[in-house]
């Protein structure tokens, strides 16, 4: 039995498929409705989870792209003062006096092939302080010493070539020159009083330490006195100790006090390393300034000396001689009438030979010199370092197994 018709079927069909359709435009069209504003919707979606007012806040108070268009605060000349301490500030006036003041040094030196054909090598390289307009440059010997050209460099990159004016090994120091161009105006550091120094002073280095120009260091002095054997092997006495960073290439600058004035020549360091260990040395601007002034009247240092030749006493020279000291400065031979002579100083009177070398024995010994031990040549030198040609000064001889006191009047070394 048939439950529909064939018509029946065909019209529920129908039904059927238009109910399909009407249903799928339906949802067709609801979800065209929620995406109608994408971009509305996005930034929905980043959207603070804040109030209205918040937002508000928050959009005011963002950057806008042109902020970094925009001039620089304009600081005035005594709010810049106060950026500074006064410290920082000495260092800042110091440096911008002086640094245009300190020169690089570089030297060649003559070197040969296998073939003993010369060619010209880089030597050794430092520090100089103009000290005088024409072009006058203080430095170290050990700066220059063996330099077949010296060339310096100014603060603008110029070189020049330098020509050396005088040099005395007892202080480590020299002078060179070079000629500056027409109309040149150049800066130069002056001298100082070292005498003045206190431990504890603050003092400024500037020079080239490892080939890096005009560099400053600042430190205190850290003594004062002392007695320091060169790379000459000569002593230099009253040495300035500091504990400013000293390196290689700050040879021959400026030590500095704080108003910026050359109290000491920096020299050498102490150190395992060859690197600054908080112990450099300088030379006192008391001695540079006599060193100095006498290289350019005389090129040369003007030391008052005792006319006589000398020997450094040793074990086997005391037990030959049958002497009843331990230590002194033996006279072997005393200028023909020189002044030592005329003072009363005796020279030996029997010759023995040492090794390859002749000297007379049975002379003075001589042990003090203004009231410095004598023990060595070094001490010798050294009390006699600062004298001139005809000063005159206290000499304590043993002679004949007594102390004799002598005045004796210096000749000219």
């Amino acid at each position: 039995m048939k439950l529909y018709s064939r018509g029946q079927l065909i019209i529920v069909s129908i039904c059927a498929v238009v109910c399909a359709c009407l249903l799928t435009c339906f949802i067709t069209l609801k979800v065209s409705g929620k995406n109608v504003n994408p971009s509305e919707n996005q930034e929905n979606q980043n959207e603070l989870p804040v109030d209205s007012e918040e937002k508000k806040d928050v959009l005011e108070n963002q950057y806008e792209p042109d902020i970094l268009q925009k001039n620089p605060v304009t600081i005035t000349n005594q709010e810049v003062s106060e950026l500074y301490s006064k410290e920082e500030q000495q260092n800042i006036n110091v440096y911008e006096i002086c640094n245009e003041a300190v020169v690089n040094i570089n030297t060649k030196v003559v070197a040969y092939d296998w073939f003993l054909n010369p060619y010209a090598e880089d030597g050794g390289s430092g520090s100089g302080s103009i000290i005088d307009k024409r072009g006058y440059i203080l430095t170290n010997v050990h700066v220059i010493n063996g330099a077949d050209k010296i060339y310096v460099s100014l603060f603008d990159g110029t070189q020049y070539e330098a020509k050396v004016v005088g040099y005395d090994l007892d202080s480590d120091l020299a002078i060179i020159k070079f000629e500056p161009e027409t109309g040149m105006e150049l800066k130069t550091i002056s001298f100082g009083d070292s005498t003045a120094l206190k431990v504890g002073q603050r003092v400024i280095a500037i020079g080239n330490p490892f080939g890096l120009e005009r560099t400053m260091t600042t430190g205190i002095v850290s003594s004062l006195g002392r007695p320091i054997q060169n790379s000459n092997n000569r002593i230099i006495r009253n040495m300035i100790q500091t504990d400013a960073a000293i390196n290689p290439g700050n040879s021959g600058g400026p030590l500095l006090d704080t108003t910026g004035k050359m109290v000491g020549i920096n020299t050498s360091i102490v150190s395992s390393s060859n690197s600054s260990a908080g112990v450099g040395f300088a030379v006192p601007s008391e001695t540079a300034v006599r060193v100095v002034s006498d290289l350019l009247n005389y090129g040369k240092v003007m030391r008052g000396t005792i006319d006589a030749k000398i020997v450094q006493l040793n074990r086997r020279i005391i037990q030959y001689a049958g002497l009843d000291v331990s230590s002194g400065i033996l006279v072997s031979e005393v200028t023909k009438g020189g002044f030592a002579e005329k003072c009363g100083l005796k020279g030996g009177t029997e010759t023995v030979r040492y090794y390859s070398s002749r000297f007379n024995i049975g002379g003075d010994v001589i042990t003090q010199i203004d009231n410095i031990q004598i023990v060595t040549l070094a001490d010798y030198y050294l009390a006699l370092e600062s004298k001139k040609p005809g000063d005159e000064v206290t000499v304590i001889v043993r002679r004949n197994r007594q102390d004799v006191e002598l005045k004796i009047t210096l000749s000219e070394n």
